[in-house]
């Protein structure tokens, strides 16, 4: 005979609501009374129907989660820190791959929506209009990405690049260079304002070497890019094209960091396995991926108060009724020094 929740609250000697609100709303039930009732069920061989739980409650207790590139680096701990609130939460996680094409973002977002809470938009690339047309379908949060009318959390460039940049003015630099990321990135023309901003107040001349892919091949053309100028030092987008740099770099007899100093950014895990270590400015994407997930259950514990309230429903674009709907979270970074800047060599 399959085992009911009646039978779960029985055996945890609870209320049927407590059973009941600790798989639909573990948020509105203590830590020990969640376990007590998950042992319990385990004990039982209980195991919760999301099908039914969905017709009932309207919630399938599901967020999505689209990525540009799940072959990136950068993602993996973003989706850690999400997986592992969503579980704290009683819900699980649905990732794709938009395979770093912007136009593939919506249709995705229209394959997801029935089948999800909300979803986690990863350095999502859609034009705004798009953007808010994808809201009204189902409620989003961004990452790495800012939006006038939508809940995202984003690396907050300061003060992990004024302190890379006056770290290399300290080591003698007076010439550095940036190679950016795709053009179509929304993080990168920040970036560069913060890097103009920081280099007039010290008097340190800054060449923009150019936007590209933010791939292993985009920053072998980097480096290609960057041997055309003058620069002692060089930021880049991201740590695994300042990778793909470095070893172009060499093949091209350039010494890292003897001839030029290399800073990237994200602070993934090979950036300190390489000789020399790569000087790189820390993204905290754990706790990206946390925050990203709290602004989805954030606003849909608010969207369902109104359901139960008669306020409305829970459209995102335009809307001041979610609790989370216009939070944009700026998380600090910090520059981490490695072995991949040095001083400048002065030669006769």
């Amino acid at each position: 005979m399959a085992m009911t929740l009646k039978d779960v609250a029985a055996r945890a000697e609870i209320s049927i609501a407590t059973a009941s609100r600790s798989f639909q709303r573990p948020d509105l039930v203590g830590e020990a009374t969640r376990e007590k009732v998950l042992a319990a069920a385990a004990e039982i061989g209980y195991s919760p129907n999301r099908s039914a739980r969905a017709l009932i409650t309207g919630r399938s207790g599901v967020y999505g989660v689209i990525v540009p590139d799940l072959e990136n680096p950068f993602f993996p701990a973003v989706l850690k820190g999400a997986q592992a609130r969503a579980h704290q939460l009683g819900a699980q996680l649905l990732i794709t791959d938009a395979g770093e094409a912007p136009d593939g973002e919506l249709p995705l977002v229209r394959t997801l929506a029935p089948q999800v809470d909300g979803i986690v938009l990863c350095s999502s690339r859609m034009d705004e209009g798009v953007l808010r047309e994808a809201a009204r379908l189902v409620p989003l949060s961004l990452v790495n990405r800012v939006s006038p009318v939508l809940p995202g959390v984003f690396a907050d460039p300061v003060p992990g690049i004024p302190s890379a940049i006056r770290h290399l003015h300290r080591m003698g630099h007076r010439h550095l260079g940036y190679v950016g990321g795709p053009s179509i990135s929304r993080s990168d023309p920040v970036r560069r304002t913060v890097i103009e901003r920081v280099c007039q107040e010290i008097g340190m001349e800054w060449t923009d070497i150019g936007s590209f892919a933010p791939t292993v091949e985009g920053g072998r053309r980097g480096a290609e890019a960057l041997l055309l100028t003058e620069v002692t030092a060089v930021l880049v987008y991201n740590d695994f094209m300042a990778l793909a740099l470095m070893e172009r770099l060499r093949g091209f007899g350039v010494d890292v960091p003897g001839e030029i100093s290399v800073v990237g950014w994200d602070d993934i895990e090979f950036s300190a396995l390489v000789t020399p270590g790569l000087s790189t400015v820390q993204v905290p994407r754990y706790d990206m991926g946390v925050a990203a997930v709290d602004l989805l259950h954030d606003g849909d514990v608010h969207a369902g108060a109104r359901a139960d309230g008669g306020d409305g429903g829970r459209g995102a674009e335009g809307s001041d009724g979610g609790s989370s709907a216009h939070v944009r979270l700026g998380l600090p970074t910090r520059f981490v020094p490695r072995g991949s800047t040095a001083k400048v060599v002065v030669r006769e």
